[in-house]
């Protein structure tokens, strides 16, 4: 298996596995190590396999998702009746491309998913799931699965924390730089005086040194585990061994100015030229983090911060650390470029004498002195991710694991998990100041920067909790001091021997040299200490040891003396003596160690019987200190872990004896190691172990084992952050272990049988020790290790024999091998059971362990044999369980469904789809049944999550697949229509989440697989279609100040951990989480990396920049501690882009559910049309119903733009249906928000709703009768209109109409308006010939233009109506007349529906008796029961007949015919029929008898007796028929009494009014005749009028009253003023002849008991036409006006409108002759009135008396007399025509013969008291004859 595991991206493919390079440190040069033949050392070679192979990685283990790009919302507009956000969002967006030419990516996007099928197009709108769950992230939904494994990110050997580069870039003195000068810089502890890094080493050359060729000085790097004030940088500097009498350093270092002179200069530089050793020079201290950072905890800072506020330059000074911003005398802080730092180090110390460590501490500095130098470093911090080296994918950018770039949140304006360090998104710079961003790095994904950039081995690896990862070998030796008697310039060499036996062979090439890139040498020397007596060295000697010791090995120190003065040649070195140190005895000790100094070297210097033979300097003292360090992965100091490696090696090579004993205790004994070496040998140890399990006998096998539990239990309890899986044994598994790359049997097998023996036994009730419950608690290690096992077995199977592209077959695990797996599966399970009982926490972490053990089954062995233990499982966990062990069962299937190829499982049986999900949907309608409530909520959930992880899965993005899983789901559907009230018990949320799915799996479903919820009963079709309705109540969008209550759902959702805030009802309660997230985060500073774009758009938007969250945040947390908070302040306190976006999904939410519904409906409609499912086909209420629905809700535009052609489709299918009287209900409700819709400020809305209307009609033409329609409308636009805002207020305080009421007037115009049509047609997406589209089984189009005209008209006289009327009710009260016509109005206008007819005239009536008008009130109850007559006749339903009706309208003409054909269409529910009984027209008959009665009308009362009596007759009521004849009898006798009275009986008086002047409005220039009661004068009703109509009056006009009756010309009249003319008029009878010229009496014309009806009136007007006003008889004119009305009083208002007036004009002459017939007939009439009896004569003779008493009493000759002065005598007589005179005269001489005979007449009647009268009488007739003879001499022979 060399290089078969590639890297692959998709779950299925061949290459499961990954191989990860190892990277080791590039200047570990341990070729040493593996050059050499380890087969005799199986330990040492299964270290260094340990170390050196490559990691393996299984990439299907933690899952692996693609998700399509996020869909785009649209903001969708839901408007209202008075909102028209359409057009101004247009108009909007046109200012804003005019301002600026406006990008797309500035428009924020929201976070959702975009569909890439092409089939997009037979959807309505998107699917609604990514509104549901815009922020779907299914990394984030899969951690709060209980127990979830997450992967951790492999070690890397360089530490965790920061890493920090040095680069030196010059050094300068005072006197000048002309000698090379070399250094080190280390990481120093200065507190615990201790190095925390090997050195980094550099040289500084003066310029005419340098050779071009040279590189650029490279960065050290180094790593720190934590920060803290004490960790400085340690800087030495060396320079050339100082030249005795040559230029002294102290040149460097004086206090005044100095420079080397030439010759100085010269000297140096040949010096350094021959002199090849050095003495140190200088040193410096640059503490790396003031204070302030160290007291934080020790946590690095921020990822992204840059260095310069925690690193700080200075030096010790004064023993104060201070920041590098105030270092101005001792280190200046130069600039700062990037995150790097150039920090200058001015305070060198000098190095006097000799200095130790303990010099460095010395803050006064008595032994330095400081050179006048700079040192200039640049120093840069990195933040060292968990960088998943092995992440480096093809393209070769890293992804950490923080914040997956492939993530589905990678546009989200937050970074998911706010816990982990945002290291995704830190910079990493470059030496040449390129962005390698934290994603990608340079070097095939390696940390290091630059090949030539020198890491530094940093000591702690040896030192941490960790396990070792890279190989390294290495003791650093450190010579400290030499004390001699003598000062000596003295050197230490030293070298590396294999053994002593001759001290001339050469040593091992093991030593490191400074210079970078150099090979290993043999030996290497020191400092030199130059004139001392005690020579102090600072060097680090790095020793690369071999991988075995012998007690041989050991390090040679030679000590060399060095004369410093130039001579002939260079100064040679003298030997003054040797030391040496054998490696097996002192290489782990770490403190000092004192050696002798040996004068020479004999053979065997090491051997104890050699030492006597030596001599010694100083007497054999131990003069010579040193200190070692070991740093080796590959020797543990662990005595114990020595020994079990050494007992391997026996064991494996076969040289113990063969019962293993020793390795039996070796194993035991390894429980006694102490942690941090158990730490570190972890890898090769656990490696060991599973070899002996795998092949050892079976008593080794099980020692291992226990071994292997119980250092697992050990290392686990050591995990520093409780994860329930340790760090390191994750590492282990997921990248260490690699089943030995397939030099063995794989461990599986032998694995399995141990713990599965362990486990039998427990089960059989063995006592097995503490042991199991420990292998309980580890058993995800095991299993992992299982499945990587048999994976790795898989890849190894069919590696060779597969094609390139094809997916690895599963492998069929052996029939002994399963079995153990499912007894060991069945035990774990049996545990689980056991345990959860008692509530234990290890059952709940076991159970998840098994889930995913089968969980990454799926993906190795044949499926079916996982089935297998799934079933097991559920056999165990099955039905409804207890609340615990059903919370494990869910999450057993929420991780297992999680599984990458979930979809594509096969059934168990070959005939069943998909055994997984049919076993989950089951699952989840039992928990919607359980009467645990949060796990009601948790499966909702994991259904919801379910779907969205495969809607949004790159990988099914094609119709088929789709297809492919909505069936799988489907069953779920059938499932709740079997039992509804499981459903129905869900609260709201978990209704929302079922119904989600619902609709998604119906959208994907093609007609075949739907038709199957609809095939089975008409009861199911009806639930189906009460989930749709449910999904549109549940996602209605209301506006957010409808008011939303967290607390509207019966009870929270419950999750893991505390609820979260609820920000929205509608959305996914993931919303809620990632809102509160969202709102933690605060608004970052601008400009940092991971600022999102948004936040830096919105920032301008924040109150205050400087708090920006704070108070938010204070705000949520209040509202969310506050039980009941309404969402809407939750919202409130949201960052506005926030808000914002949250109100977008919402929008797109209920937009996407409806249009979804829409497009179901639209299915099953066109299904429903081929008679193929079970439904009512008599009514359709399924499809009524959902329609009903969707106009009932707020609905967004893009609905109803959807909803037209649907509307149309539907009606055109089901026309007759929807049309039938069953339906009733549902059309008057489908009108009534047709017209709702018509009142839409916006144009696309209403027009819409004309269109809507349209096909209504049309459907009428052929499936009902219009006139029903008619009512219909009529009846919903009487409902619309009490809704409906008909007016509004006008600045000045009146009303006018509304904006409303104009929109409903245009749309009801437009319904009829031919031209627009098929422009409307063609706007809403339907055919131009819609409207004439002929239904199918009709041959004629029955379209008619006309009659939608009349429909339209009558529904705009409805609307003027209710207008007008509305518009009235200011002056309601004052204006009794207008008040009173308003309500005639509106009863006319609802004619059409009797029940609002009726209702009206009972207004009107009412509105009567309030004025008193009894006789209008009457015949208001008469119309009403003339409504109810005419429905009973027409439907042959009563006693009367037609000619009952016609008698009736008689009485009351407005009863006209045309209502009746209507009142049997007007039959809709809720109106018709109930209200039109016999007894209800009785009843409003007796009240118009009573009115009338009131009113003194009594021949009315009659003629209604008479219609009622049949009634009672049919009946046989004989008591109320005596009632109704007696009242007739009453009602007889009162006519008789009103005929007999002497005075002339009027009921009323009429006036003729005319309205002149523009304030009138709609009266001006019309003239009404008022029926006023008979005591009303016409001073009264001037008073009344003027009263009205000034009110009416602005401060521009005035109002007139006209006096007389004279014509008017309008045109004559002022302009300002309005003008009332008042006129008494007289009713005219029907027989009068009104052209006669003679005086009216109206008294003379009551003869006769007749019908008080007029439509006419007259007046009668004098006038001259000399233009004089007044003039005698003979000039006096008469013009006679009659005025017929519209309707004939007592009428149902108080005025009706004169519709004709004609004129005609009497000369005086025929005035004369008038005046003198019209005495005489009246005069005749009394006398020819013939009297019943004798008794009678007292009326009689009174009004004798009064007639003659104006005729010819002498006072009164004014009148005849002055007829003939005027026309009989002098000139006027001449005018006269002949015939005029004649006939004047003989008027006159008739007059008189009359009065004669009724002189006589009164004669016979007086009595005594008359007589004095009569004589008067007589006395006056004789005089006036007389006066006549003058002028008609034939008048005496006449008389």
């Amino acid at each position: 298996m060399d290089n078969n595991v590639g890297s692959n991206g998709n779950g299925g493919s061949a290459y499961r596995f990954r191989r990860i390079p190892r990277h080791s440190l590039p200047h570990l040069k341990l070729d040493s190590l593996l050059d050499e033949n380890l087969d005799h050392l199986p330990h040492l070679s299964e270290l260094v396999q340990c170390y050196r192979s490559d990691w393996i990685k299984d990439d299907n283990k933690y899952g692996h998702y693609e998700s399509i790009s996020p869909v785009s919302f649209q903001n969708q507009i839901f408007e209202g009746p008075d909102t028209d956000i359409e057009t101004e969002m247009k108009l909007a967006s046109a200012r804003q491309i005019k301002a600026e030419d406006a990008t797309d990516d500035d428009i924020p996007s929201s976070s959702g998913r975009q569909f890439t099928n092409s089939n997009v197009t037979k959807h309505f709108g998107q699917s609604p799931l990514p509104a549901y769950e815009p922020a779907f992230d299914w990394g984030n939904e899969r951690s709060m699965i209980f127990g979830q494994r997450i992967p951790e990110t492999p070690t890397t050997q360089y530490g965790s924390g920061l890493k920090i580069s040095v680069k030196v870039l010059s050094l300068s003195f005072q006197a000048g730089l002309v000698e090379p000068f070399y250094g080190t810089i280390c990481i120093y502890n200065r507190e615990r005086r201790e190095k925390l890094s090997e050195d980094f080493y550099f040289c500084v050359l003066p310029s005419e040194m340098q050779d071009a060729k040279v590189p650029l000085e490279p960065h050290g790097i180094f790593y720190l585990d934590v920060p803290s004030a004490s960790v400085c940088l340690l800087i030495q500097l060396e320079k050339p061994a100082t030249e005795e009498g040559g230029v002294n350093p102290s040149v460097y270092s004086r206090k005044e100015p100095v420079h080397l002179t030439e010759r100085e200069r010269q000297k140096l530089q040949v010096w350094s030229r021959i002199m090849p050793y050095r003495e140190s020079f200088a040193w410096a201290i640059v503490p790396l983090f003031d204070n302030s950072i160290a007291a934080a905890s020790g946590g690095s800072a921020s990822p992204s911060s840059p260095l310069a506020p925690n690193m700080s330059g200075s030096s010790s000074h004064e023993g104060v650390f201070e920041p590098i911003a105030k270092i101005t005398s001792d280190g200046k802080l130069g600039y700062s470029s990037g995150s790097s730092v150039i920090v200058e180090i001015s305070n060198l110390n000098k190095v006097k004498e000799s200095y130790t460590e303990d010099s460095l501490q010395d803050p006064k500095r008595k032994v330095h002195k400081p050179v006048k130098g700079v040192l200039k470093l640049e120093i840069e911090k990195h933040q060292t991710v968990y960088t998943e080296l092995e992440n480096v994918s093809e393209s070769g950018s890293v992804t950490n694991d923080s914040l997956d770039q492939g993530d589905s949140i990678a546009d989200m304006m937050f970074p998911k998990s706010p816990g982990k360090p945002q290291s995704g998104n830190s910079k990493w710079i470059t030496i040449d100041g390129k962005d390698v961003s934290g994603n990608g790095s340079k070097t095939q994904g390696n940390l290091d920067f630059c090949a030539d950039d020198c890491q530094t081995f940093d000591f702690h690896t040896t030192m941490r909790n960790e396990p070792f990862l890279q190989l390294f070998h290495y003791l650093y030796v450190y010579p400290l001091t030499v004390s001699l008697s003598r000062k000596r310039n003295l050197f230490i060499r030293v070298e590396l021997r294999k053994d002593d036996a001759d001290a001339r062979r050469q040593p091992l090439e093991a030593m490191h040299l400074r210079e970078r890139g150099s090979s290993l040498q043999r030996c290497v020397h020191t400092q030199v200490a130059v004139g001392t007596r005690v020579a102090c060295y600072h060097d680090e000697i790095k020793v690369s040891l071999p991988a075995v010791w012998t007690p041989l090995h050991h390090l040679l120190f030679t000590f060399f003396h060095v004369d410093l003065q130039t001579k002939l040649e260079a100064p040679k070195p003298v030997v003054i003596g040797y030391a040496s140190l054998p490696l097996s005895t002192h290489a782990q000790l770490r403190s000092e160690i004192s050696l002798p100094v040996m004068k020479e070297l004999v053979p065997h210097y090491l051997m104890d019987s050699g030492k006597e033979r030596l001599d010694y300097l100083e007497d054999g003292k131990s003069i010579f200190k040193l200190r070692l360090r070991l740093c080796s992965s590959v020797y543990p100091i662990n005595e114990r872990i020595r020994d079990f490696f050494l007992e391997y090696d026996r064991h494996t090579l076969r040289t113990s004896p063969p019962w293993g004993s020793e390795l039996l205790e070796a194993i035991n004994s390894l429980k006694n190691v102490d942690s941090t070496a158990l730490l570190q040998f972890l890898h090769p140890i656990l490696n060991m172990l599973l070899h002996l399990v795998g092949n050892g006998g079976e008593t080794l096998q099980v020692a291992a084992f226990r071994a292997m539990v119980n250092i697992l239990t050990r290392v686990q309890q050591e995990s520093v952050d409780d994860a329930e899986r340790n760090r390191s044994l994750v590492n282990y598994v997921d990248y260490s272990f690699d089943d030995f790359g397939g030099r063995q049997p794989p461990v599986y097998p032998g694995l399995s049988t141990v713990w599965g023996s362990l486990a039998r036994s427990k089960a059989k009730g063995y006592r097995v020790g503490p042991v199991y419950d420990d292998v309980l608690a580890m058993a995800w290690f095991f299993l992992e290790l299982i499945v990587k096992s048999m994976a790795l077995e898989q890849t190894h199977l069919f590696y060779h024999s597969l094609p390139l592209d094809e997916d690895v077959p599963p492998m069929q695990l052996k029939e002994g091998v399963f079995r153990c797996i499912m007894q060991l599966y069945d035990c774990l399970l049996t545990e689980v059971h056991e345990r959860c009982k008692k509530g234990l926490s290890l059952a709940k972490r076991l159970n998840s362990s098994l889930a995913f053990f089968c969980y990454d089954l799926l993906s190795i062995i044949e499926p079916h044999q996982v089935f297998e233990l799934v079933s097991l499982y559920l056999d165990k966990f099955s039905g409804v369980c207890q609340s615990v062990l059903h919370d494990c069962k869910l999450i057993f299937l929420q991780i297992i469904c999680d599984h990458d190829l979930f979809v594509e499982m096969p059934g168990r049986d070959p005939s069943d789809r998909n055994y997984l999900s049919s076993v989950l949907i089951q699952e989840l309608f039992l928990t919607w049944d359980h009467d645990d409530l949060s796990q009601r909520a948790k499966a909702a959930r994991i259904l919801a999550v379910l779907l969205c992880k495969h809607e949004f899965d790159a990988r099914y993005q094609k119709p088929e697949d789709k297809l492919y899983i909505a069936q799988l789901y489907f069953p779920l559907i059938v499932q709740i229509l079997d039992e509804m009230p499981v459903f129905y018990n869900l609260n709201a949320t978990e209704k929302r989440e079922v119904l989600i799915v619902i609709l998604q799996i119906v959208r994907n479903l093609d007609d075949a697989s739907v038709v199957k919820a609809w095939q089975q009963s008409i009861a199911r079709t009806r639930l189906f279609f009460k989930l749709m309705e449910e999904c549109l109540v549940l996602f209605e969008h209301r506006k957010p100040t409808d008011g939303m209550l967290i607390g509207s759902s019966s009870r929270n959702i419950v999750g893991d951990g505390p609820t979260s805030p609820k920000y929205s009802d509608k959305l996914s309660p993931a919303i809620n989480n990632y809102l509160s997230e969202a709102s933690r985060q605060e608004v970052r500073p601008q400009g940092t990396p991971d600022n999102g774009y948004l936040w830096q758009r919105v920032n301008s938007q924040l109150s205050s920049p400087s708090q920006p969250y704070s108070l938010r945040e204070a705000l949520a947390q209040a509202q969310t501690s506050r039980i009941g908070a309404s969402a809407q302040a939750l919202r409130e306190s949201l960052h506005p882009v926030l808000r914002q976006k949250l109100e977008l999904w919402e929008e797109n939410l209920s937009a996407a559910v409806s249009l979804q519904v829409l497009e179901i409906s639209e299915r099953f409609s066109v299904m429903a049309a081929s008679h193929s499912i079970a439904t009512d086909y008599g009514k359709l209420d399924c499809l009524s119903s959902i329609i009903m629905s969707f106009f009932s809700r707020n609905q967004p535009l893009a609905f109803w733009k959807a909803f037209l052609p649907v509307f149309n489709h539907v009606f055109d299918l089901h026309g007759a249906t929807l049309m039938a009287r069953e339906n009733d209900r549902f059309l008057k409700q489908v009108a009534f928000h047709l017209l709702r819709l018509a009142v839409f400020r916006n144009d696309n809305i209403r027009k819409r709703a004309v269109i809507g209307l349209q096909i209504l009609v049309r459907s009428s033409f052929y499936f009902m009768q219009t006139a029903r329609l008619r009512v219909m409308l009529t009846i919903t636009l009487s409902e619309l209109m009490s809704d409906m805002q008909v007016t509004q207020m006008k600045s000045d305080g009146t009303l006018e109409e509304s904006g409303e009421s104009r929109r409903l007037r245009k749309s009801l115009e437009e319904i009829a308006d031919e031209v627009k049509s098929s422009g409307l047609l063609k706007e809403c997406g339907l055919p131009e010939n819609a409207l004439l589209v002929t239904p199918e089984n009709f041959e004629e189009n029955r379209w008619s233009w006309s009659e939608v005209k009349s429909l339209s008209d009558s529904l705009l006289l409805a609307l003027d109506a209710s207008l007008e009327h509305a518009l009235l009710a200011s002056v309601m009260s004052m204006d009794r007349y207008a008040a009173a016509e308003s309500f005639y109005k509106l009863a006319m206008a609802f004619a059409p529906v009797p029940d609002l007819h009726i209702m009206w005239l009972l207004h009107l009536c009412d509105a009567h008796q309030e004025m008193q008008s009894s006789a209008e009130a009457a015949q208001c109850a008469m119309a009403v029961a003339g409504v109810v007559m005419q429905a009973l006749v027409a439907r042959n339903d009563g006693v009367w007949s037609k000619n009952h009706v016609t008698s009736l309208c008689k009485i009351c003409p407005m009863v006209s015919s045309e209502i009746t054909s209507e009142a049997s269409a007007a039959e809709v529910e809720g109106y018709g029929a109930s209200k039109l009984t016999v007894d209800s027209a009785v009843k409003y008959l007796q009240l118009a008898n009573k009115l009338f009665s009131q009113a003194e009308l009594y021949h009315f009362c009659a003629n209604i007796l008479e219609l009622v009596i049949p009634v009672y007759k049919s009946r046989r009521a004989y008591g109320q028929l005596a009632k109704c004849h007696t009242l007739l009898t009453n009602i007889y006798e009162s006519i008789l009494e009103q005929e007999s009275s002497p005075i002339p009986f009027t009921d009323a008086t009429y006036y003729r009014v005319g309205f002149y002047g523009e304030r009138f409005g709609k009266l001006d220039r019309k003239e009404y005749v008022y029926r006023e009661p008979r005591d009303v004068r016409l001073g009264d009703i001037m008073e009344k009028l003027s009263h009205i109509y000034e009110s009416r009056m602005d401060s521009n006009h005035t109002l007139h009253v006209i006096p007389d009756s004279r014509q008017v010309k309008a045109e004559e009249l002022q302009p300002g003023v309005c003008y009332l003319q008042i006129t008494a008029v007289d009713p005219v009878m029907e027989d009068e002849d009104l052209g006669s010229r003679r005086e009216r009496i109206f008294s003379l014309s009551t003869g006769t008991v007749r019908a008080r009806v007029f439509d006419r009136f007259l007046f009668d007007t004098p006038f001259t036409k000399n233009g004089k006003t007044q003039g005698g008889l003979e000039d006096q004119w008469k013009r006679r006006t009659v005025l017929q009305t519209e309707g004939s009083f007592p009428a149902l208002v108080n005025r009706l409108l004169v519709i004709k007036s004609e004129s005609l004009e009497f000369s005086p002459v025929e005035n004369a002759i008038g005046m003198i017939e019209t005495r005489t007939s009246a005069l005749r009439n009394e006398l020819e009135e013939p009297r019943s009896s004798e008794g009678d004569q007292m009326p009689r003779l009174q009004s004798l008396q009064r007639i003659l008493q104006g005729s010819v009493a002498v006072q009164v000759n004014s009148g005849v007399l002055s007829v003939c002065t005027a026309f009989l005598s002098g000139e006027p007589a001449t005018r006269l025509r002949s015939q005029e005179l004649q006939q004047l005269i003989a008027a006159l001489l008739e007059f008189m013969a009359v009065c004669k005979r009724a002189i006589r007449v009164h004669f016979r009647l007086i009595g005594e008291e008359d007589q004095d009268f009569h004589t008067q009488l007589v006395n006056g007739f004789q005089s006036l004859t007389a006066e006549l003879s003058h002028y008609i001499p034939a008048i005496l022979s006449e008389l």
